[in-house]
């Protein structure tokens, strides 16, 4: 029988997030994948090592980027017989990357692997409608054979429904619902109101403005294409300006969103570099943390389950396996696509009728403490490149545990209504008294 390894948290990095169709408006996917993954590597002096395997990959990507993890690790200065995987779990991408390399490492398949994700919506596909498409494959052949041919393709090429392309839909494709839209329907049934919304805004941009003036994100960060730190955060943000904003998706008088509450088009890439204990000694490397449990799950958001609200059951079972109570823990990693979002999770949580129905509970989970809480900012204050955030929330957490000491719970909510879930626990003995 197989003796399960201990998987370590090694380091991380990313490039600042940036608001879509600002700094990183001509950057393509892989541009910022290469980038980061190589930023990794030279971080901790991989140039020419080979990673056993490097798996990631974006949620917005171009077609020509089937092979993204592998032309990203061709573009940097690891060893080319790295080899890359590309996946994608729409927003828990980059985290269900590290999950399926921890249970490789766990097990004894690999000893090291890295994992990523990079999105950009400043360089989104465009596609045509697909009769229109059809015409215009089948007047290539023409055009190859006639000038008449060649005429008949540029005519359709020019009309106005042929030269008008089609972006990518943000509606879910079962519902036509945009997520913000699901996420509305969960603030009015969990009645969260907009003012706690735009006060767990406010928490989040103060926490990683903090963040950032006390150093914290130094050793997180790295400076790509000439930007140094994220653009979206708000330092001067109030309950008064929050409380002018407009609604951004319901505009009757039942909406609570806006576009403070709710994460930015955004583009970025993260990286986080995860080893066996003995790999990361061979190379002189630190042991941050440890990945300990991982869970995904999913739910039924069709028949009005809530989009979002499948991380409840993914924590739910992880906590099961790990024989933890959901207070257990030193730090809460929730991603804040929307501030409701977060907040209904948490009622989820404190609620009997939800945890019996949906988590097979005889009690309800239960209430965290809230200073606990996305202590260095989140989502709704970095930005959302989706496939990225997984991975800055990982290292964030790997960081946090191995100053301090302690465990921290991690939940990222996606589309399609899944959750992704994990465990990060110290190595050691943290290097701070205070929390962080």
């Amino acid at each position: 029988m197989t003796t399960l390894r201990k998987v370590a948290i090694v380091g991380s990095t990313r490039i600042p997030f940036c608001r879509s169709n600002t700094f990183y408006a001509d950057k393509s996917n892989l541009d910022m994948l290469t980038a980061v993954v190589d930023g990794l590597a030279q971080k901790h002096k991989l140039a020419g090592a080979h990673i056993d395997e490097v798996i990631g990959g974006a949620v917005v990507s171009h077609s020509k980027d089937w092979n993204l993890a592998r032309e990203a690790v061709l573009g940097t200065s690891l060893a080319p017989s790295t080899p890359g995987i590309t996946l994608q779990q729409a927003c828990g991408t980059s985290l269900q990357a590290a999950m399926m390399l921890a249970a490789k490492i766990a097990c004894g398949q690999i000893d090291s692997g890295i994992a990523c994700g990079s999105d950009t919506t400043s360089d989104p596909p465009l596609v045509i409608k697909k009769a229109v498409a059809r015409q215009l494959i089948e007047g290539q052949e023409a055009a190859k054979k006639s000038f008449m041919g060649k005429l008949q393709l540029l005519r359709t090429a020019m009309t106005p429904t042929g030269a008008v392309a089609q972006p990518p839909s943000t509606g879910e494709p079962r519902t036509g619902l945009a997520m913000g839209g699901h996420c509305e329907l969960m603030a009015q049934e969990w009645q969260v109101a907009r003012e706690d919304q735009d006060r767990l805004a406010l928490e989040s941009h103060s926490n990683a403005t903090a963040a950032y003036a006390s150093g914290w994100m130094d050793d997180l960060v790295m400076p790509y294409a000439g930007v140094f730190k994220d653009n979206n955060m708000r330092g001067d943000m109030s309950m008064d300006k929050l409380a002018t904003l407009k609604l951004a998706f319901d505009r009757s008088a039942r909406g609570t969103l806006t576009a403070a509450n709710s994460t930015p088009l955004t583009d970025g890439a993260a990286a986080v570099l995860l080893a066996t204990e003995a790999w990361a000694i061979a190379r002189g490397l630190p042991v941050l943390a440890y990945l300990t449990q991982s869970a995904t799950s999913a739910n039924d958001f069709v028949k009005g389950e809530g989009l979002l609200m499948a991380p409840t059951i993914a924590v739910s079972k992880m906590l099961d396996r790990a024989g933890l109570k959901l207070q257990d823990f030193d730090y809460y990693e929730i991603h804040e696509a929307f501030a409701a979002q977060v907040l209904s999770t948490l009622k989820a949580w404190e609620d009997p009728a939800y945890c019996k129905r949906f988590l097979g509970k005889d009690a309800a989970l239960g209430a965290i403490d809230r200073t606990k809480l996305n202590v260095k900012g989140s989502s709704l204050a970095f930005g959302h490149p989706f496939a990225a955030t997984g991975a800055r929330i990982l290292g964030n957490a790997a960081k946090l545990v191995d100053v301090n000491g302690g465990r921290a719970l991690i939940s990222v909510c996606t589309a399609g209504g899944m959750g992704v879930a994990a465990i990060v626990e110290a190595a050691k003995a943290g290097r701070a008294v205070a929390a962080a």
